[in-house]
């Protein structure tokens, strides 16, 4: 178990690996591009703003298998940037479980929201 607050994470692609246990991360800063928060983590992220630094980026890429009891949670978050037809997440693994709860979703996102890595397989 891990709880970071007030901390600031600057990356590229795969900023933050959210992987094994429970997190929380609140009043936190994310940036990436492809994939900036990924992992198999059970993780909270409360009032935290997630900066989409590339077009068609992704932010989570959560890797939920069929009998796992993990995903990503976001909640009053704020999703910002400069980029373009970006989205939510991707179905990185079989079974992602990625909620985006009372966000203030900017026009970074693409209206889809969410991809399914091109693997229709994937919707669920």
């Amino acid at each position: 178990m891990a709880t970071f607050y007030n901390c600031r994470f600057h990356g590229f692609q795969d900023t933050l690996c959210d992987d094994r246990g429970w997190h929380f991360f609140k009043n936190c800063y994310i940036e990436g591009t492809v994939d900036f928060i990924f992992g198999s983590g059970t993780s909270l992220y409360l009032n935290t703003e997630l900066k989409v630094l590339k077009n068609g980026g992704f932010i989570s890429a959560q890797a939920r298998n069929q009998d796992d009891t993990t995903g990503y949670s976001f909640v009053h978050c704020d999703i910002t940037g400069m980029a373009q037809d970006s989205f939510l997440g991707r179905a990185w693994s079989k079974m992602p479980k990625v909620a985006f709860l009372y966000c203030n979703i900017g026009a970074v996102i693409n209206p889809l929201g969410w991809s399914d890595n091109n693997k229709p397989d994937r919707d669920t």
